[in-house]
């Protein structure tokens, strides 16, 4: 695959900002890590070469002073909303981001629900993290929020919510996914420290959108895709704009919450450290982009990914036609269509041709693999099968997997699970090729290539089920399909 980021770099650049950032403030730094602190696969794809764990890489360098706060939105435990990289729910994955930071060294302090209103979920979420040890606060929703700031700045307003006790000087301020509350968060801190005479500062650590990078540029666009569900729009820092003459990228809600930060900063210090948003912000990834044309394509492609997942989403009646419409819009201005996705074109044309579901794989080279329907397997299970044979340089007449691995394992669906469906899902295919390669060395080479497939593109003509998905973005494929099911005989 070709790289288009230099992560070492960026490391390095990454640290020294906040390290300067945390200089300029004696006692306390309330950091706030948009996207992901771990598993920050959405900057991986847009950015090739990004690797996924940089930012936690980066903060254990300040362990010893750091404390973690995670933030989860209680509306979004009671809509069960899912983190889609991981296919689980926000707030099972603030179960998974505490047990990842605490086995990494990472104190995580607390677990903050924010817009709380003593819903059902939330409470019971709550218990079940204090039963573990885990302490909770509570923030709330306020009238007029983020324009009212007479209100917000107040006794009535983030006064209102639990105060978080800390005990280090850098707390690190994260979350699930965004939308959920992780600024405001930072800001009612400030209000309390305050009061309790302690000077608290912000710094706001936000990979996208990249305030050097251009408005229409498709890394910044593929941000907006990431996030239509939430109306993000990206905008011209006018802040910036006006104190420096000099043009810079952020998007509407920071934009729209800078004269509350302005007039909190006001309070505590008398007067703000910051002229504009882009000022907030740390963020250096802009300066370690080494091929732009890769990362415009690698955008492009995440865009239409976007598109397809809310497509599925529409399906399952989870997206509104104006998240859809966000991203087409996105597309038209890029000029692409999905079938600018070239194994969606291939996996389609090919189904509608045979018809049957085909899936379709492009190797790293560009070759197009393509797996269809059969009595065995489906057509994910199928292309796998191919692409490993490809890559291990097998003809395709030779048949990987040994009959006497298969007969149980449909047996076993058949017989015993009941399944009308004899046909191999992704992951039992796997297990079959392992199993045959005890015994064959062709399999074993097959296997041994496996992990050449990290990166690849996928596309399959129907919907695949949660096990071949689970098992296909394991192996880090990055993966679309059409919403519709494939009907089963």
């Amino acid at each position: 695959m070709k790289t288009g980021f230099d992560n070492q770099k960026y490391l390095h650049m990454q640290s020294e900002k906040i390290r300067e950032r945390i200089s300029r403030f004696d006692n306390k730094l309330y950091l706030e890590f948009g996207g992901k602190l771990f598993d920050d696969y959405h900057a991986s794809r847009v950015l090739p070469g990004f690797e996924p764990t940089s930012k936690l890489q980066m903060l254990l360098q300040l362990a010893d002073q750091a404390e973690v706060v995670i933030v989860i939105s209680a509306e979004d435990i009671e809509k069960n909303k899912v983190n889609a990289n991981l296919g689980i729910t926000y707030d099972c994955d603030v179960l998974r981001l505490i047990d990842v930071y605490r086995s990494k060294g990472l104190y995580v302090g607390s677990v903050v629900l924010t817009r709380y209103q003593g819903q059902t979920s939330a409470r019971q979420f709550k218990v079940k993290l204090e039963s573990q040890g885990i302490p909770v606060y509570c923030h709330y929703q306020i009238e007029g929020y983020p324009k009212n700031i007479p209100l917000i700045v107040s006794d009535e307003g983030y006064g209102r919510n639990d105060y978080i006790e800390t005990t280090r000087p850098l707390v690190v301020v994260t979350a699930p996914g965004p939308g959920s509350g992780k600024m405001a968060t930072c800001l009612s801190q400030l209000f309390h420290e305050h009061k309790r005479g302690i000077r608290a500062g912000y710094a706001k650590f936000e990979t996208f959108p990249i305030w050097n990078l251009p408005l229409d540029h498709p890394v910044n666009m593929a941000y907006e895709a990431a996030t239509a569900d939430l109306h993000d729009v990206n905008m011209i820092d006018s802040f910036h704009l006006s104190a420096y003459g000099i043009s810079t990228v952020n998007y509407n809600r920071d934009i729209e919450i800078f004269p509350v930060l302005n007039e909190m900063f006001r309070r505590i210090f008398g007067k703000s450290p910051y002229k504009s948003p882009t000022d907030m912000g740390v963020n250096m990834a802009g300066y370690c982009i080494v091929d732009d044309d890769v990362c415009r394509e690698a955008s492009r492609q995440e865009i239409i990914r976007r598109y397809y997942e809310s497509l599925v989403r529409r399906a399952d009646q989870d997206a509104t036609e104006d998240e859809l419409f966000k991203i087409e819009f996105l597309m038209q201005q890029l000029g692409i269509t999905t079938r600018y996705r070239r194994c969606a074109a291939v996996a389609n044309d090919t189904a509608e041709k045979r018809q049957v579901s085909c899936a379709a794989l492009e190797l790293p080279n560009g070759q197009m693999v393509i797996g269809k329907t059969s009595d065995l397997l489906g057509p994910c299970s199928a292309v796998l099968l191919n692409a490993l044979k490809e890559l291990a340089g097998i003809d395709h007449e030779i048949p990987l997997i040994s009959p006497h691995a298969l007969e149980p394992i449909q047996t076993l669906k058949t017989r015993y699970f009941g399944s009308r469906n004899p046909r191999l899902h992704t992951d039992e295919t796997l297990i079959a090729l392992s199993i045959s390669a005890s015994g064959d060395p062709l399999a074993q080479q097959a296997l041994d290539v496996l992990a050449q497939l990290r990166g690849c593109q996928l596309h399959c003509s129907s919907r695949l089920t949660k096990v071949d998905l689970d098992t296909l973005r394991k192996l880090g494929l990055q993966v679309t399909m059409e919403p519709i099911r494939e009907a089963v005989s």
